[in-house]
């Protein structure tokens, strides 16, 4: 008797299932959409962040919601993302804000300042601190609405033909480095190079740059650069996370339905915390190879750090003096900053140093 009732229950279940979705699906359009990426296909973790994003959204509307993903350079230059879609060409883009530090400073908040915040920080300001609200505003601008895309955690210090064992050494360095990074590390007399992903080797291994910095020990294992530079240095204080971001257009976004826009929120909330788990999968293993293989490995002395952290300082109270919508975000970036990283002394850092130990 129960396993006839069981049966009976559950073919109900199936049919309304079978029923429900067609039905849904009957009522809504279908829509097709390109996304532009500004990063390769064969660095899996950062270009994944879209794909695993794009197959969501499919999934959560039955098919009917289609994101086309792009690699970069195959539709948009790989640095063009933002004025494709400001533009209309697409109707969203994945790459990371700091690229677009010509257009206004302000772009680096939605992706990673020198001493700025660590993965976890980034994502409560977003999140629960007031920095979503005042990304939106800044981003309104352009005609974008901005969603959270994935996060590097801490990057690398980059890598180095020579050894950097003082600031002076860094005098007339040439070195591939984005964002506000750039020009605080133009006041330490390097000569900052914007170069994207898929043209950094070639740069480095012709001597057109002395240095490089990308993203940490997987992708940059993929790279290859550790055979055209020798020494890999810790830490990437000027990213202490680096969080990439979707853009939609806001045109684009406005005209689809209430439930397509929930399933591509909620996709990118699953993209945004699947890249940080790779990543800090991925990295441990990659440096022990690397390692093996002869990497130098290294970290910035006290003196380049406390020099490299003054600069940022005056970096960015040089901006804020002179750029309206950088300061609107800059000082509560500034006293949240403060106030997450108090905590994070107590919750945090004992048990992290004990660790370590």
């Amino acid at each position: 008797m129960q396993r006839r009732s069981f049966l009976k229950n559950a073919a109900v279940g199936a049919t309304v299932s079978a029923v429900a979705m067609p039905a849904f699906a009957q009522t809504q359009p279908t829509v097709n959409w390109r996304l532009a990426s500004s990063f390769p296909k064969s660095l899996d973790v950062l270009f994944g962040a879209a794909d695993t994003f794009s197959k969501r959204v499919a999934s959560l509307t039955g098919g009917k919601f289609n994101i086309r993903v792009f690699a970069g350079g195959e539709i948009i230059p790989a640095l063009q993302v933002v004025d494709a879609v400001q533009a209309g060409t697409v109707e969203m883009g994945h790459t990371a804000g700091y690229y677009y530090f010509g257009k206004d400073p302000a772009f680096c908040f939605d992706t990673a300042l020198p001493f700025g915040l660590t993965s976890r920080q980034q994502t409560a300001w977003l999140m629960s601190g007031g920095g979503m609200a005042l990304m939106r505003d800044f981003f309104k601008d352009y005609g974008i609405v901005n969603f959270m895309g994935g996060n590097t955690g801490t990057q690398m210090g980059g890598w180095f033909r020579k050894e950097i064992k003082t600031v002076k050494d860094l005098q007339g360095l040439k070195m591939r480095i984005a964002g506000m990074a750039g020009r605080v590390m133009g006041k330490l007399g390097v000569v900052p190079q914007q170069v994207a992903g898929a043209d950094v080797y070639p740069a480095l291994e012709k001597g057109t740059i002395d240095a490089a910095e990308w993203v940490g020990p997987y992708d940059d294992e993929k790279l290859g650069f550790n055979r055209v530079a020798p020494f890999y240095y810790a830490p990437g204080w000027w990213e202490p996370s680096a969080q990439l971001s979707f853009y939609v257009g806001i045109k684009e976004w406005e005209k689809l339905p209430k439930e397509y826009q929930s399933a591509l929120e909620v996709a990118t909330y699953e993209a945004h915390t699947g890249m940080q788990a790779e990543y800090d999968a991925r990295n441990p293993q990659a440096l022990a190879r690397l390692l093996k293989a002869g990497v130098k490995l290294r970290t910035f002395s006290a003196p380049i750090m406390e020099a490299a952290f003054n600069a940022a300082t005056q970096t960015y109270n040089e901006e804020a003096a002179k750029n309206p919508k950088f300061k609107k975000i800059y000082e509560p970036w500034k006293a949240y900053r403060q106030n997450v990283n108090q905590w994070f002394s107590v919750g945090e850092a004992p048990i992290q140093n004990f660790m370590l130990r």
